[in-house]
């Protein structure tokens, strides 16, 4: 007896044990996918996906509010972020590849920008403060790109000034999550397919992940608020999801250095997400991980699988939306 109890305190103490941490499934059922989540507050959420579909509660995700976009019924908005429970700024992907704005709760959306060319795939947003920045597929070799000094009322088509990127290369509209701003550093944008590369303001570097086929590489990054120059990716094979085999990596920005993870996320994942600067989440097709030692060890939380995970911006909270209208809350 004394010995089974002492291998259960010894089991309890050691990295990556995460007992406490679990998933509720908030609502769930409808016929869409969400890829986008902006979490305002503790109670303010705002989600966006397939069939032109937002979501907004103001009550911590117990009720919502559906809106079908009008006139973008077919558009799949796959990146989204709030500012309040009245304004937020959602991305429709392509054909037209648009970013739409309200100011009044999704009642009405304005055309901030716009574009009808077959070959701009929008893949990612991101902002600080009032800047923003967007990028999409590139096109022979050149990024899309576009920025906002305005909250994204207006946006200006720009070089990225970034390196060209590789023959076979892509971003990735997984989660929203593969560009983000680096605190006082520009910003940091991650790839997959044939290569997968972290770019920065320094150059491009190719990332110790999984690539060489479409499907591969990386799908986000996540930005270490308490230490800027700390980052974690994320990705793997889309393709064969519950592969672990080179999914994950932390990141050192200055001097740049990978650490792969001793114990990596159960699978593809498509999303990361600092809670402080040891605990962190991710999520895939196959499941939630969530580490405690800064992604040294993942321990898989729950197998419900989920496309984006993001913290409150003004709070604690840590939400998730995925397949099927799954909306979930991180309860630690």
């Amino acid at each position: 007896m004394v010995k089974s109890f002492l291998a259960l305190i010894i089991f309890m103490l050691a990295p990556g044990f995460t007992e406490a941490q679990h998933i509720r499934i908030l609502t769930s059922g409808r016929p869409v996918s969400l890829r986008g989540l902006s979490v305002v507050n503790d109670q303010i959420i705002w989600v966006s996906g397939s069939a032109g579909s937002v979501g907004l509660s103001t009550d911590a995700g117990e009720n919502w509010k559906w809106i079908q976009v009008r006139g973008y019924e077919k558009t799949d908005f796959r990146d989204i972020e709030a500012f309040s429970d009245q304004e937020a700024v959602i991305m429709g992907i392509t054909e037209p590849a648009v970013i739409l704005r309200t100011t009044d709760g999704g009642k009405n959306w304005m055309t901030v920008l716009e574009d009808s060319a077959k070959s701009v795939f929008l893949d990612a947003m991101d902002f600080s403060g009032d800047e923003a920045v967007l990028v999409g597929d590139p096109d022979k070799g050149k990024i899309f790109f576009a920025r906002s000094s305005n909250r994204g009322i207006s946006w200006i088509k720009s070089a990225s000034g970034l390196e060209n990127t590789i023959s076979g290369e892509a971003f990735f509209a997984a989660s929203g999550s593969n560009i983000r701003f680096i605190p006082g550093d520009g910003f940091a944008l991650v790839s997959g397919g044939k290569k997968s590369c972290l770019y920065l303001s320094t150059g491009r570097y190719v990332l110790n992940l999984n690539q060489g086929e479409q499907t591969t590489g990386a799908n986000s990054i996540a930005i270490n608020s308490e230490d800027p120059n700390q980052a974690f990716i994320v990705g793997g094979d889309f393709s064969h999801d519950s592969s672990r085999y080179g999914n994950s990596v932390r990141i050192q920005f200055h001097p740049f250095v990978q650490t792969l993870p001793l114990t990596p996320p159960h699978g593809y994942r498509s999303c990361v997400e600092y809670l402080n600067n040891k605990e962190l989440i991710c999520c895939g097709t196959t499941g939630v991980d969530f580490t405690n030692d800064g992604g040294t060890h993942w321990t898989l939380i729950s197998d419900k699988g989920f496309h984006v995970c993001r913290k409150s911006k003004v709070g604690k909270s840590v939400f998730l939306a995925g397949p099927k209208g799954a909306i979930a809350l991180l309860q630690l």
